[in-house]
């Protein structure tokens, strides 16, 4: 069995292919891929080659953990059916390549345990379910409160935005200091962060991935305050003590999602209490990978990047 596949060879080296696939087992299913997402956060750090060091990293690769398609085989043991459409996170049952995360392909092999049912008419929306479902982590759980202010007004930030809605809390902040991206906003106010004078913020979340911003938003928050990291750092993060000291500022990282999360996340889209319209801006044949990848990563007006597989030869 063979694939047509996204490979990154190399930092910015990268092409559609063949490649083999693994011969799927009882509890596999094959799901050919109508629709796989880009993402700007962990992609683009293997497409520029500035992602540390990951385990089970390395060239050449098949990014992507954002795919949604139809099920065409499914193994005696899986619980799934042929015809159902499901959100895949990516596959590793590559031959020749590293699957990392192993999403952008026309056809994939997975564990059935790692899918999630979708439903069908979400169309290419159906690859963003894995992007609700990381906002839905940093959000979800004991101890933990709802943003007032949201930094970065990108697909993050808009899907933090709209979960904070549907949880029934006050309309929060979102900063942006990207003109191209302050429109888009649907029940709360996006504002340059030097437009905004308060100083008492409880609950920051980060969604920019900007390694610099620590002093800013710990000068932003009330006594007590939390400040969220949303995104993903590449840089070492630092901070001046003394501020933070007389803050009690308090730092949360927010993890990668879980099958939980998932399973949350889908629900609320289905129920209609969380939107995804609006956040995909772009769409492309997979066959146009390359130049896909260079715009996702580069445009700024470009939230969302989404590859066409349905009608890869």
């Amino acid at each position: 069995m063979h694939t047509e596949a996204v490979i990154l060879k190399a930092p910015k080296v990268l092409d559609v292919q063949a490649l083999g696939l693994t011969a799927p087992g009882a509890g596999d299913i094959v799901v050919d891929v109508a629709y796989s997402g880009i993402s700007t956060g962990t992609e683009k750090l293997f497409w520029s080659g500035d992602m540390p060091p990951f385990p089970g990293m390395g060239y050449p690769l098949v990014p992507g953990y954002e795919a949604a398609g139809e099920v065409v085989e499914a193994g005696p043991e899986c619980g799934y059916r042929v015809g159902e459409t499901v959100f895949v996170p990516g596959s590793s049952g590559f031959e020749g390549a590293f699957g990392l995360f192993g999403g952008a392909a026309r056809r994939l092999v997975t564990d059935a345990a790692r899918v999630t049912r979708i439903d069908s008419a979400l169309g290419p929306q159906g690859a963003l379910l894995a992007l609700a479902a990381t906002a839905r982590h940093a959000m979800a759980g004991p101890g933990k409160a709802v943003p007032d202010l949201i930094v970065g007004h990108g697909v993050l930030g808009r899907l933090l935005a709209r979960l904070t809605l549907a949880a029934g809390a006050p309309a929060p902040m979102v900063w942006e200091t990207d003109t191209s991206r302050e429109s888009g906003s649907e029940g709360y106010e996006v504002l340059h962060p030097d437009a905004d004078p308060r100083r008492d913020y409880m609950s920051v979340y980060d969604a920019s991935g900007a390694a610099d911003l620590l002093d800013t938003l710990i000068g932003r928050i009330a006594r007590g305050g939390e400040i969220v990291l949303a995104g993903f750092y590449t840089a070492p993060l630092g901070f001046a003590f003394p501020p933070a000291f007389m803050k009690e500022a308090r730092l949360r990282i927010a993890a990668e999602w879980t099958q939980g999360d998932l399973a949350a996340t889908r629900a609320l889209v289905e129920s209609g209490a969380l939107s995804l319209a609006g956040l995909i801006t772009h769409q492309a044949a997979s066959a146009d990978a390359p130049n896909a990848y260079e715009t996702a990563f580069t445009d700024p007006e470009c939230l969302k990047m989404i590859l066409n597989w349905k009608d890869a030869a």
